[in-house]
């Protein structure tokens, strides 16, 4: 099962709850202080960075592999 990461930029405060909670280190801050996806291969679809963003600015979207 692949991922996709929808990141809504202009919702993100750069509160870095996501990032804490990311158990494979997957997203980081960029040079604005927003999250970006650093390392989506290594993202175990575990939906943490999701369920903690209190400004609902982060979603993980499944996609099989075909």
């Amino acid at each position: 099962m692949k991922v996709k990461f929808v990141i809504k930029k202009e919702r993100c405060k750069g509160c870095n709850i996501c990032i804490s909670f990311c158990p494979k280190k997957v997203l980081a801050l960029d040079d604005l202080e927003k999250v970006k996806v650093v390392n989506e291969e290594a993202c175990i679809n575990c939906g943490q960075c999701e369920l903690r963003c209190p400004d609902y600015a982060i979603y993980v979207e499944k996609r099989l592999e075909v």
